[in-house]
């Protein structure tokens, strides 16, 4: 049986003050409607539909990837205005499953349960029950109880007063027979207080064909909520932080000192006896071993950190496409930066204010303080001293640095790469390296100092 995915992304969002428009700003780090198609990625849908609109051009360049299309609804006259457009393009007589732009935490297996419900033979309705469903349609079942037979949904500004109290309210989203869909919508009229054509008056239609209307309950509020406002934004990106942050506690054990000052942006695998302080940020793909640690006000990006690592406060970590590898046992920071294609070995030290950028240390290298290592391959146990940089770049072109097993370079050094130093190696402080350094070599390159008796300093003039 064909299953049609659409998802309804044409608002202008007005209340959000912004140009972007709204199904673009981001929860978690990704779009709301990315994070839509994302969870619905896994239903085996033949057609998935996105309807776009207001700055369709912007969504569609946003989203664009193999297997999804696009409708433009253009002007927005309504939810089932939208539909009408996508009607061409639904493919068989199964089940159309229709999911909100600006929804984004819906999740699978309740996208699941409104497709088996309506098994393309009913009506099915994603229904929640609030204290407060302001806004809402509102669902009228028969005999007015909750178990009574769904007979009309009444958006909130056509309900009665009386209607306004049901408390059990249409989320917007709805699996519904392809082929029964395709007949309602063409009878849709736009006589009611917006003016605007409802997606929710095929309820009654379906009701007067005998065709069952069934109201699924959404699990929780989180999962249904929309967004129309920064504040709303705001809200949900706190509640589905703190549902990930639960998650890892509950599933992995992770040591969380307040997961209400916990982000993460991408996904995170963590090991056993995981302790994360507060206000750090997890971006893209980040796996932390057994026993990591990680201290305040780190933000981690696309990185991979094994057992017993410590991350020290105020680290930033940004593997962006490459990625960061961290061996065991490794020390990091404060203040410390790696960049891309940085491979550090087990027990690694890298200090406050040290960047290291497409770069490898082998086991027990230290970079203590206030140093530069970029396009480097370090040796074991090399030890590399504060303020020290590797120049890596001509203008043009980036040259590598090679630094044996045991070197030791002195504060102040440059490396002006291409160069190489010796296994042993010492490179005496304050030293301008352009030549290779052979191994156990002692390399000193730096101005004779010079001493000048009864020199006066310059005095300034009164």
């Amino acid at each position: 049986m064909a299953l049609n995915l659409v998802i309804m992304a044409a608002g202008k969002g007005t209340r959000m003050k912004s140009a972007l428009p709204k199904v673009l700003h981001k929860v978690a780090g990704r779009s709301l409607l990315a994070h839509v198609l994302g969870t619905t990625a896994g239903l085996d849908a033949q057609a998935r539909i996105v309807i776009t609109g207001h700055g369709a051009d912007e969504v569609e360049r946003a989203v664009a990837a193999p297997g999804i299309s696009f409708v433009r609804q253009l002007p927005q006259l309504g939810t089932g205005h939208a539909i009408q457009q996508v009607v061409p393009a639904l493919q068989g007589e199964g089940t159309t499953l229709i999911l909100n732009g600006d929804v984004p935490l819906i999740k699978a297996e309740t996208a699941n349960r409104l497709v088996q419900a309506c098994a393309g033979e009913r009506l099915a309705l994603l229904t929640i029950v609030l204290a407060d469903p302001a806004g809402y349609g509102r669902i009228v079942r028969a005999g007015g109880g909750a178990d009574g037979a769904v007979q009309a949904i009444v958006e909130h500004k056509d309900a009665t007063p009386e209607q306004r109290q049901i408390r059990e309210g249409y989320t917007g989203m709805m699996a519904a027979p392809t082929g029964a869909l395709k007949r309602w919508v063409a009878q849709l009229n736009n006589n009611n207080a917006q003016g605007e054509y409802y997606l929710t008056d095929i309820v009654a239609m379906a009701v007067a064909e005998g065709v069952p209307v069934v109201g699924i309950a959404a699990p929780n509020e989180t999962e249904v909520l929309g967004v129309n406002s920064p504040l709303q934004l705001a809200d949900l990106e706190r509640r589905h932080q703190r549902e990930q942050a639960e998650a890892l506690m509950e599933q992995a054990g992770v040591r969380l000192a307040d997961p209400a000052r916990f982000d993460l942006r991408g996904s995170l695998s963590c090991g056993q006896d995981v302790e994360i302080d507060v206000n750090c940020v997890f971006e893209g793909q980040v796996s932390l071993g057994d026993g990591v640690r990680i201290g305040a006000n780190c933000v981690i990006r696309n990185a991979s950190i094994a057992a017993g690592a410590r991350i020290h406060e105020f680290t930033h970590i940004d593997g962006e496409s490459a990625g960061v590898k961290i061996g065991a046992g490794a020390l990091i920071g404060p203040f410390a930066r790696l960049r891309p294609g940085a491979e550090l070995g087990d027990e690694v030290h890298i200090g406050n204010f040290v960047e290291v950028k497409n770069s490898t240390l082998a086991k027990g290298a230290k970079a203590n303080h206030l140093a530069y290592l970029g396009d480097a391959t370090v040796g074991e146990r090399v030890n590399y001293g504060a303020g020290s940089i590797t120049a890596n770049y001509d203008g043009a072109n980036k040259h590598r640095t090679v630094i044996g097993a045991d070197v030791h370079v002195g504060s102040n050094c440059v490396l002006v790469a291409p160069v190489s130093i010796g296994a042993g190696a010492t490179i005496g402080g304050g030293s301008t390296i352009t030549k290779d350094v052979g191994e156990g070599e002692l390399s000193v390159a730096r101005g004779k100092q010079v001493a000048i008796s009864g020199w006066q300093r310059p005095a300034k003039k009164r």
